[in-house]
């Protein structure tokens, strides 16, 4: 009985370490659906729209390549810094948010080939903006000001980085106000809690096409990454075939279309070397 029992439990160990080692890649097309987290705050990339949809540049992608495997998509709603701890531990099979691709994310979660880039622009209210109308922007104009940006995003990182920079100047840093959604960046911005947010021009150009008069961008800081998707690092083949969609919807042109729908610009996204060194 007990060398029964003891290749029993040697069974089920291997039978553990089996399904802890096996690719989502196989469990979602059994399944015949995949579920990703996604904060659909972002526009252009994934925003609900007036019916209650969740939709953007990003979306697209994600459909067309469930689309291709033949299962559902289902999208898990999620506030931002809950998609990577949520990724990581398994608690849906792909993440559905663009992100920016950072070394110290590339740490803890494996890069798809990225879909599009990101440079930070910042926007004031029109009366702000108009002091710095003349002059092209630097960190030292943020000096003592309040910043809204969301929180575990790249901007807010940004604004840590520059007040660095301020307090070996012996300059007043910028005061970090963050907060989980865009909207809300836009109203504390709106209601003078702060003096500017920090954030992707593409999704700052909606906002500035929709208050012409009482928003202005003032300039860009920042470097410029590529932005796109994350797996779990043991999802090599999930990642691989995510990626293989990307390059094949770039080859036919398809997008292309997108980003001049959604996006205004159309870019070529490369197949390897898009991590940033810092």
């Amino acid at each position: 009985m007990k060398k029964v029992t003891t290749l029993l439990m040697a069974a089920l160990t291997l039978g553990a370490v089996a399904t802890a080692n096996a690719d989502t890649l196989t469990d979602i097309k059994s399944s015949g659906k995949m579920t990703v987290g996604i904060d659909p705050t972002f526009p252009p990339y994934e925003f609900t729209n007036s019916s209650g949809e969740i939709v953007g540049y990003s979306v697209e992608i994600m459909k067309s390549f469930a689309s291709e495997l033949g299962v559902k998509l289902e999208m898990q709603k999620m506030s931002f810094g809950g998609i990577l701890p949520g990724l990581i531990s398994g608690s849906f099979d792909a993440e559905g948010s663009s992100l920016n691709y950072t070394p110290e994310r590339a740490k803890k979660v494996a890069f798809t080939v990225p879909y599009s880039k990101t440079v930070n622009g910042v926007m004031m209210r029109a009366e702000l903006a108009q002091k710095l109308a003349t002059k092209t922007l630097s960190v030292d104009d943020l000096s003592g000001l309040r910043g809204a940006v969301k929180s575990t995003s790249v901007p807010e990182k940004l604004l840590k980085q520059f007040n660095q920079t301020l307090t070996k100047a012996g300059k007043k840093p910028i005061t970090i106000i963050s907060v989980d959604t865009l909207d809300q960046t836009v109203s504390t911005l709106m209601t003078k809690r702060a003096d500017f947010v920090m954030d992707d021009i593409s999704v700052l150009a909606p906002l500035l096409s929709k208050y012409p008069n009482r928003l202005k961008k003032v300039g860009e800081l920042g470097p410029t990454q590529w932005m796109g998707w994350a797996t779990r690092k043991q999802d090599t083949a999930l990642n691989q075939a995510i990626s293989k969609h990307i390059l094949a919807m770039q080859e036919s042109g398809e997008l292309a279309k997108l980003q001049q729908q959604f996006l205004g610009a159309t870019f070529t996204v490369p197949a390897d070397n898009f991590i940033s060194e810092e």
